[in-house]
């Protein structure tokens, strides 16, 4: 078996330093880059400062030490560090090495904990040779390519979903032949009325203290998980710090923090013991037709009815009151809504489909990749050498 040798992480890299600082009024819910910050993707905007593949270390915030691989172009925050491996090292296989040494521990003990990238370059790392660091990336990254895929074709079909909805709910396609009537909110077709959401939405107040049954096992909906892969996090009661919310089937979580930044997670099947972040609202269906709520969750009109609502300063401590979005005037019709419903569960069902695919194949890669980083599993295919 190949002998694995310890260098400092500092030795592995070509580049390992913070990114710079942009104004909160340049990032935007869409744009051309990502921006990635201490905690992950921030939003987007207009200019980048990388381009090339890198391990992004999350150097300060809430979940400092956290690590994610990236290719392409970006713009990179002074709250993140950029990490390019050498000619003599691979940043793939770097980045999953790193994302299991819990980086975060090296951080200092203040309320905002962060790391020193002077110091975090000091710490002794074991790696094996190039040639093995491509063998394990290339088989870790298979799985992680995978799952991108399936991201793609979910974000596809969410775009279905939501075109559907515009066509019957916004701009009335399906009914241009019959009459139309006023009303608050202008014209809809004869037969429907104008209601408020909470008419056919509410949101759960189911709390859960995960802290209180340290050996059970949950499947964590946070928001850093939905940026990371969509798909939540498993972790034991006693590494949950705080109280959280019962997720159950059929629900969909918006988030309600930095709200130009769209977060929401329509979950079809919930895994076993699941809770979200209280930073999420989890709302749920009255009217049966969680596949509609979904859509108009996931809206242009109630997002923007949001943003008409923030309260807060600028940037990351922004956010809406839950109770307001029970308030919201939409037009609504029992008939169309359960038609509605009917036709796009076909296209939301399959993209659960693909989510649990993807959960599969995490969990495998999970389950390799500690053996794999330790050289317990060999690789003896020869093709990288």
């Amino acid at each position: 078996m190949e002998e694995w040798k310890e260098y400092k992480i500092g030795d592995l890299f070509s580049h390992f330093k913070s990114g710079k600082g942009i104004k909160a009024d340049e990032i935007y819910s869409s744009g051309k880059y990502p921006v990635f910050g201490g905690n992950g993707l921030r939003g987007y905007t207009n200019q980048n400062n990388f381009n090339g593949d890198c391990a992004i270390i999350g150097r300060q915030g809430a979940f400092c030490g956290n690590v994610r691989y990236f290719k392409g172009k970006a713009y990179m925050t002074e709250h993140a560090i950029v990490a390019v491996a050498n000619e003599n090292n691979n940043t793939r296989f770097l980045a999953y090495l790193l994302g299991l040494m819990k980086l975060g521990r090296f951080s200092g003990q203040s309320a905002q904990p962060g790391l020193s990238v002077t110091e975090l370059t000091k710490q002794p790392i074991v790696v094996p040779s190039l040639s093995t660091q491509k063998r394990i990336a290339s088989i870790l990254s298979s799985l992680d390519d995978k799952i991108e895929l399936n991201r793609r074709i979910n974000e596809n079909l969410e775009q279905q979903a939501q075109a559907l909805f515009k066509s019957w709910f916004i701009d009335f396609e399906p009914f241009k032949d019959g009459k139309f009537v006023d009303s608050e909110l202008g014209m809809i077709p004869e037969g429907w009325k104008v209601i408020e959401t909470n008419k056919f939405m509410t949101i759960s107040k189911e709390s859960i203290n995960p802290s209180k049954n340290p050996n059970c096992f949950y499947a964590h909906y946070s928001i850093p998980a939905f940026d990371e892969k969509s798909m939540p996090i498993f972790q034991y009661g006693n590494e949950i710090k705080s109280n959280k919310q019962k997720v159950s089937d059929n629900m969909t979580l918006v988030s309600k923090l930095n709200p130009r930044i769209k977060r929401i997670w329509f979950i079809d099947k919930a895994c076993e013991n699941a809770i979200c972040s209280t930073e999420f609202i989890p709302y749920i269906s009255l009217n049966n037709s969680p596949y509609f709520l979904y859509c108009y969750l996931d809206s242009d009109v109630f997002y923007n009815s949001i943003m008409s609502s923030v309260n807060g300063a600028t940037g990351s401590h922004q956010r809406f009151q839950a109770n307001d979005t029970l308030k919201f005037l939409f037009p609504y019709n029992d008939e169309v809504i359960y038609k509605f419903n009917l036709v796009v569960s076909g296209i939301l069902k399959h993209k659960s489909r693909l989510i649990i695919e993807s959960q599969k194949l995490s969990q495998l890669r999970d389950t390799l990749l500690p053996r794999l980083m330790s050289g317990k599993l060999e690789i003896k295919d020869n093709s990288y050498d």
